[in-house]
């Protein structure tokens, strides 16, 4: 195995320390990762941004992970979607002024049995409506 291929092994593993580190991927970080790594910026960036679960952007205390696997959106996913933002007063994609919370969609969190799922840090939450959504909500800090 080449010196190239285990840099690229390597990569995954570097790239999800960073994050941990600080919730999110800079751009700073993915610069330092490219420079250690002896690769370019872009072929960092194409991985961070390959997995959803790592983010190149700052995140809330409490991201909310959405399913948007089809078993959800044959459970209603996107009222599911519409009643969090109604409730947290954001959308897909964006944290909510407090930093408190994230909403983002994801493919399959593994719940379809549960559909319609949320994962909020390790834990899943099905079944959902709007009363349980609240309920759930008000569980974080």
């Amino acid at each position: 195995m080449g010196q190239k291929e285990s840099k690229r092994e390597a990569l995954l593993g570097v790239i999800k320390e960073e994050h941990a580190k600080s919730g999110y991927l800079s751009k700073g970080a993915m610069v330092e990762v490219s420079e250690a790594l002896g690769m370019t910026v872009g072929e960092v960036y194409g991985v961070a941004t390959f997995y959803s679960f790592l983010s190149t952007w700052p995140l809330g205390r409490h991201v909310i992970r959405v399913c948007k696997s089809v078993p959800c959106c044959m459970k209603d996913a996107e009222r599911l979607i519409e009643w969090i933002g109604k409730e947290l007063g954001i959308g897909p994609g964006e944290t909510t002024p407090d930093g408190r919370f994230t909403l983002t969609l994801t493919n399959c969190i593994g719940a379809c049995d549960q559909a319609p799922a949320i994962l909020i840090g390790d834990e899943v939450y099905g079944q959902l409506t709007p009363e349980r959504i609240a309920e759930v909500l008000k569980s974080f800090d």
